[in-house]
């Protein structure tokens, strides 16, 4: 049996788009004389669609999509697609994920999800009913372990815990599977693709099972899709990796042996380092936010160009998603900024190829500051009137965004976000916050990788080289208020990706205890700014906006560790 492969980057809710698009790829499927093509999970509405399915016209137009997609797809192909199915029992939740095997203008065959998770950005149970039987889907004398996305993740053997009590990897095993088969919308994060290979090989391994795994490409506002499609054979070697970060399609003969698969296929898998597939997963989140919002939305981003590390990296980023031509950047000088980060601003402008412009800010600042005199007279300058230079950059970089649709570019990093180094209605304005999940020392990875890459200085030097300042007063540091950033990200990494402690951080790092409950203390108080960001690309297990789910108003403490007499 040929089995073909479709990496596809949906739309969500573009029912007709993601339609044709699966007809298309069958087509191709048929020219490569394949027997079954496989798609991705929900690609028929893109993932996630959220409370679009709780909207019964939307699930009727669901339903014609998927009687569209069988009534017209290329005589002697069988596709496997995932779509939601609406739930016809008088109890439970009113939709199924399902995977639906069709063929000759009708449905043969359906799984539907039986793991539907609820942690970190998943909230599937939200809408869906979780199926309660596994059972193989017969295709042209095979028996086919069909299931979806989370159902293979509670068969890792070597994990301390599982979250669910059922199995599907195991219990499709027990009833005859063949060959296992797994629609995916799994999102990207740093050291998932070698976590997923680890998996499938334990299940290949196990059951004596190849595995076909095909995965959704693309991004969908904060959410990256690396795809990282592959075919397994059954002792887990892998037989054909697909590219990450783009479509890709690959046709598996069942009946090749895996060495021959290994020669011929294997040359395609793609490893790269963590900044490099960092790089790409923000680049293509730039590029699908702007693309599928469509042109007559967004017609440029635009970027607030500082002369520094952050902005830079996040203009380069844009470049590369959208081409110099799609690209605006803006240097605001205040009467506190150096001559240097101007001239570093037009450097990396001129570099990159961009449109640029000069708009001081010293104007507006003034204007506030004689509104503001009476009012603030007699007490000493301090953070407002800091901030007031970053919410005029803002009025001004907005000002273009209304005036000629651009997209506005946010330029904070996870670092700053974390401790609350931003100004709310200032350099926080934004559409889409690019490097929000990007620790400050990963942007400096970042800016070498792009220069490497490039194979010459796009951001020049001297941005990488000074000491990081917001410019909001004379000689302004970062390093005033904060600590050296490769110390603030080895805490900030155990205190929000790793969940630990106050006194297991001091435990693991040896850091100062005094330091890290500052630290802590900026984090958990700073959750209000965070909250009223903009959508922030996900490149980690952790990161901050739908996945991370804290308190704003709250009051952490906990009992004494004494003896309950002495109470």
């Amino acid at each position: 049996m040929r089995i073909a492969l479709c990496q596809t980057n949906p739309i969500v809710g573009d029912l007709a788009g993601n339609a044709q698009k699966i007809l298309a790829w069958s087509q191709r499927a048929v020219d490569e004389q394949a027997d079954l093509a496989v798609f991705p999970e929900l690609c028929v509405v893109g993932y996630p669609p959220q409370d679009l399915m709780d909207r019964p016209s939307f699930m009727d137009e669901v339903n014609d999509a998927v009687d569209y997609v069988a009534h017209q797809l290329p005589s002697g192909l069988a596709a496997l697609i995932g779509a939601p199915v609406r739930n016809d029992d008088k109890t439970g939740k009113r939709l199924f994920n399902a995977a639906l095997l069709i063929e000759n203008g009708a449905i043969t065959g359906t799984a539907y999800k039986a793991l539907l998770p609820t942690y970190d950005v998943f909230d599937e149970f939200r809408q869906f009913e979780p199926g309660d039987a596994r059972h193989v889907v017969r295709f042209r004398g095979r028996k086919l372990g069909l299931h979806v996305c989370e159902d293979m993740w509670n068969n890792k053997e070597i994990a301390p815990f599982h979250l669910y009590n059922a199995n599907p990897i195991d219990e499709l095993a027990a009833v005859g599977a063949e060959l296992f088969v797994n629609l995916s919308a799994s999102p990207f994060a740093v050291g998932k693709s070698e976590e997923r290979t680890q998996l499938i090989q334990e299940s290949c391994r196990e059951h004596g099972l190849p595995f076909v795994y095909v995965n959704q490409v693309g991004a969908n506002t904060e959410l990256i899709f690396d795809g990282d499609s592959r075919v397994h054979a059954a002792d887990g070697s892998i037989l054909w990796h697909a590219k990450s970060f783009e479509e890709d399609f690959f046709v598996w003969d069942t009946e090749e042996t895996p060495s021959t698969s290994l020669t011929r296929h294997l040359s395609q898998e793609r490893r790269n380092s963590d900044v490099a597939q960092i790089h790409d997963a923000l680049v293509l989140g730039i590029s699908d936010y702007v693309e599928k919002t469509g042109p007559s939305v967004f017609s440029k981003a635009l970027v607030g160009l500082s002369g520094g590390i952050d902005s830079a990296v996040t203009c380069a980023l844009a470049v590369a998603a959208l081409g110099p031509d799609r690209v605006v950047g803006v240097t605001m000088p205040s009467k506190y900024s150096s001559g240097g980060s101007v001239d570093d601003s037009h450097a990396l402008a001129k570099s990159l190829g961009i449109e640029f412009h000069n708009v001081s800010i010293k104007p507006a600042v003034e204007a506030f500051g004689e509104m503001l005199e009476p009012l603030f007279v007699g007490t000493d300058e301090g953070v407002a009137e800091e901030n007031i230079q970053a919410r005029a950059r803002a009025v001004t970089l907005m000002a273009l965004s209304n005036k000629f649709g651009y997209l506005l570019l946010s330029t904070g990093n996870k670092s700053e976000m974390a401790v609350g180094y931003a100004t709310l209605y200032g350099d926080m304005s934004g559409g889409l916050a690019v490097l929000a999940d990007v620790f400050k020392t990963q942007v400096y990875e970042l800016a070498h990788h792009i220069n490497e890459r490039a194979g010459n200085e796009l951001i020049p030097q001297n941005t990488i080289a000074k000491p990081p300042s917001a410019e909001l007063k004379p000689g302004q540091l970062d390093q005033d208020s904060l600590p050296p950033y490769d110390v603030l990200d080895t805490i900030l990494d155990h205190y929000i990706e790793e969940l630990n402690s106050a006194e297991d951080i001091v435990r693991e790092t040896g850091y100062d205890e005094a330091l890290i409950a500052r630290i802590i203390r900026m984090v958990d108080r700073n959750e209000y700014k965070r909250r009223q960001a903009a959508p922030g690309l996900r490149v980690s297990e952790k990161a901050f906006g739908v996945g991370r789910r804290v308190p704003i108003v709250m009051r952490r403490t906990a009992i004494a560790k004494e003896p309950l007499d002495r109470l």
